[in-house]
């Protein structure tokens, strides 16, 4: 579990989009799972749920740089 816990701590928006995207694609498919979709549609949908997940991890990062340059230096 060590490496798998390293890589989180380093890569923390990449490891939140993975866990965010397969979140919602798990929802999309429990609430679209009886409208009858064709196998390109449900491909399409679940490439656009992963790349909002993405967007949406992207904007919440944007706060996390502002945090940043706010810390005062301690010496």
């Amino acid at each position: 579990m060590g490496p798998v816990k390293s890589w989180i701590s380093s890569h923390p928006n990449l490891a939140a989009w993975i866990v965010l995207a397969l979140g919602m694609v798990a929802i999309l498919a429990w609430e679209a799972r009886d409208v009858g979709l064709a196998a390109m549609q449900w491909f399409w949908l679940v490439v656009i749920t992963i790349l909002v997940a993405g967007a949406c991890i992207w904007i919440i990062s944007w706060g996390d740089e502002d945090e940043e340059e706010e810390k005062p230096e301690q010496s």
